[in-house]
Parts: C-alpha cells; structure tokens; sequence
C-alpha cells in the first residue's frame, strides 16, 4: 500500500480519485481490523489559486492544496470520530485508533449507524462538474486589474475595496463498511469586484461577483467591473423612509437567503429538537397554492448537483413544497430515524432547489408591487428560527409607482417567516444561478419596513 499520495497524481484527476478511493478502502479495512463494527470516511482534496489587487496594486496570491479525512467508526450504536491530512499508513492507524477511543467512552445512541445497505447509491449518473480552468497567477492578476480599472473608469469618485479571482478544483469521496464508495469531480471559478464611492454625504459600498463550474461562463473581468461599479453609484443620494407597512420586493440573490431559511425550518434536526415554527404545519398550506419547491440534484454542471449524499444514498428529484402545501422534511438517515421517517437523501443539505415562477423579471415586479422597497442587500441575523420572527437590516431602493424613486439607508424590515411564506404574491423569472437556491425575485406583501 502506497504510504503518500504522490505529487503527479495531482496532475491527474482521475488517478488522484483512484488514489483516494484506494485510501478509503484502507481505512474502512483498518478500522473493521481495529473492531470497529461499522465506519463510514468522506475525504476531499482541493487544489486552486485566488488573487486579490487593490488599487492597482497586487494584495494576494495564494496557492492552495488542501486534503482531509474524516473518519467517524461506530461500535454498535456508540460513535466515534477523528480527522486526518496525513494519508499515510501510520497516522490513518492512528487517527482509526482516536476515534475508536472516543466511541468507547461515549453513550450509545440507538439512531446512530450507517444507512441501510439496500439503500446505497448504485449506479452514480456523471453530472459533467469538472471544469479545470488553467489560469496562472500572471494571468490571473492581469484579469483582476482589469476589472478594477474597467470598474475606476466608471466615475472619479469610486475607489477599490478588491477584485478578486478564483479558481478551485478537487475531488471528494465518501465510502462506508457496507463496500459503497462514490467519488466525484469538481470545480467552481468566480471573480469579484468590491467598490466604494465618496461624496459629500459620506461613503456607499457595493459589490458584484459571478461564479460557475466552466470558467468560459464567467462574466468578463471589464463587464464585472463595469456591473460592481453601476450598481455602488447607484447608491449615492441614499435617504431614510418612514415606517410603514408596505410589499417588499427581495432581488434574486437576496431572495435566495429565504429559500434558505425555509429548509432550516424543515430540516430534520429542527424538527426533531422541536425548534422550528413549522413544527406543525406537516401537509398544511405554508405557501399560496402556485408555490411549489422541489429539488433537483442532477442538474449538468450545476453548482448544488450531487449523485449522492452524504449517508451514500442516490440523491432524487423530490418536492417538498407541492401546490403551496407542505409535503416533506428535509432528512439525514440520522434525523430520518430520529423521527420514525425514512430519509430523504438529504444528508448534508438540498440539492439545487428550486422555486416556480409567476411573473416576469425584475422590472416587472416592479411595476406589480407599484409602491414599496426594493431590497437589494441584507444585514445582521436578526431570524429566530423557533418563533419565525424577521428582523434585519437593508439597503435598495424606494419604489413609487413602478419606478425607482432613491436609494435607502438607515432601513429595516420585519415580519414573520410564515407570514412572508403565505404573503407572497411573485416569484419572477429572473432565476439567481450562482448558488444552490435557484429562484426568482420574490415580491412580499405587508412587511414592516423601519425608517426615520
């Protein structure tokens, strides 16, 4: 057995992912010869390089290679689990061995173990995810300032906070004792742009970043700049509102944050620890009834695709929102079993989840919502995830009429998650990609927005 991992396999994507494959298996038999009864290994190795310049001046190269194995062993329904970089025979015995001492001395726990062996992924669907990019640090740099200066070109007032460019690849794997190992190859490129504008009032910040699996899809540096630019003078002449009770319209990437508070809300260990405010409304209406939420972990290329979870379980389209009605949690083989459920393949997290659409873009909801705000950028973490409650600061713009009247400061919004859910009238065609949560701006009815 090959002790290293050594430097060419580096350069061969798929060698390293046979290598890290051959590594799982020596754990899984190291750990059976240790007594473990079951053990389950993710491993991940990730190369990449991320430049940051400053006002013309470069702030950051950094050139990473990260690895890790995580190793949890169980002894019947007791758990145990440690971490290793070091893929050596020697320090893998040792880690094994750490981590059957923890679960010696830890109370049973009769949902612990791994899924069912019939449950385990068989034939795993190649989702095309792998998209080197072969960027040097030169080339990179160069592509950075030339967003800036695309970006200073705008308007004499606008300084640089960065502009940034990255590219990561890597490979994970995951494998258990019932003889299931899945490994996949992935990568994710993106630049961004961070700019600040002085005038006489004080300073506005903005900013603007793309992100894709294929470099070849990025925006280009200029037009990033360009983007970033725009939207921190269009900042400038922000003034307070007065309270009042009014439609909010979240942009898409702002929008995509509630998508995110609602699977918080339906996972399973919120469920199981009673501490959602969805804890009761299993098959009840939570959305109007032409919402529906659905999850679609095969999509090519797509930054949230998986053909398995984190438990070894193929991964499935599923809706957990159907025709505005609440239709599933969100389930681990762990909280599945915590709840007498079977899972949902949803161990460690959704899968590109999407939500449908009933209007056009964002000028369109703009002119549905006629008078309200425009939310284009959220602050503080004022959620509670028991009660519901939404508090949180915001910057955009006033709307009247259907038509942008100034920016905001100083502003912020409050409602409750379940009434947002039920209050919302648009969802719109504008669909944010640059993530896992693939939706639309969403347009609220009756919020509290907070002012002077």
């Amino acid at each position: 057995m090959t002790e290293q991992l050594p430097d060419q396999q580096y350069d061969d994507p798929q060698a390293l992912c046979r290598m890290l494959e051959q590594r799982v298996a020596f754990i899984l038999d190291e750990a059976r010869r240790q007594g473990a009864s079951a053990c389950e290994v993710a491993v991940s190795q990730n190369t990449g390089l991320s430049v940051g310049v400053r006002q013309g001046e470069v702030e950051t190269v950094e050139l990473n290679r990260d690895q890790g194995f995580g190793i949890t062993l169980y002894l019947d329904q007791r758990k145990g689990s440690a971490s290793t970089s070091d893929t050596s025979d020697e320090a893998i015995r040792s880690t094994v061995e750490a981590a059957l001492a923890i679960a010696r001395n830890t109370s049973p726990d009769p949902c612990s173990g791994l899924a069912d062996a019939e449950l385990m992924a068989r034939d795993l669907v190649d989702l095309d995810l792998y998209h080197p990019w072969q960027l040097d640090a030169e080339a990179a740099i160069e592509r950075a300032l030339a967003c800036e200066a695309a970006a200073l070109a705008i308007d004499p007032r606008l300084s640089s906070d960065s502009a940034n460019i990255s590219s990561q690849q890597g490979c994970r794997v995951y494998g258990n004792s019932h003889g299931f190992i899945g490994s996949s190859l992935g990568s994710r490129h993106s630049a961004s742009a961070v700019l600040i504008v002085s005038t006489e009032e004080g300073k506005q910040r903005d900013y603007w970043y793309t992100v894709d699996r294929r470099a070849d899809r990025l925006m280009g540096s200029e037009a990033l700049g360009r983007k970033a630019a725009e939207r921190t003078l269009a900042r400038v002449g922000a003034k307070p509102v007065k309270t009042a009770r009014v439609p909010v319209l979240f942009a898409a990437d702002q929008a995509a944050g509630l998508l995110g508070h609602l699977i918080g809300s339906i996972s399973g260990g919120a469920v199981y620890r009673q501490s959602t405010f969805l804890l009761d409304a299993m098959g009840s209406q939570v959305f109007p009834e032409w919402v529906s939420i659905d999850e679609r972990p095969h999509l090519p290329q797509a930054l949230g695709s998986s053909a398995f979870d984190g438990d070894g379980l193929a991964t499935r389209e599923q809706a957990f929102i159907n025709a505005g009605t609440l239709q599933s949690w969100v389930l681990s083989t762990y909280s599945g079993r915590r709840l007498k459920l079977p899972s949902t393949a949803n161990a460690g997290g959704v899968h590109n989840l999407h939500i449908s659409s009933n209007a056009g873009d964002l000028q369109a909801l703009l002119q549905e919502m006629g008078t309200g705000l425009l939310v284009t950028e959220l602050m503080g973490q004022g959620i509670n995830g028991v009660t519901g409650d939404y508090s949180r600061g915001a910057g955009g713009f006033w709307v009247e009429n259907g038509v942008i009247s100034h920016p905001v400061r100083e502003v912020t919004i409050a409602g409750n998650l379940r009434e947002m859910f039920g209050n919302l009238r648009c969802v719109g065609s504008d669909i944010e990609r640059r993530g896992n949560y693939l939706t639309g701006s969403w347009l609220v009815d009756g919020m509290t927005v907070g002012g002077a």
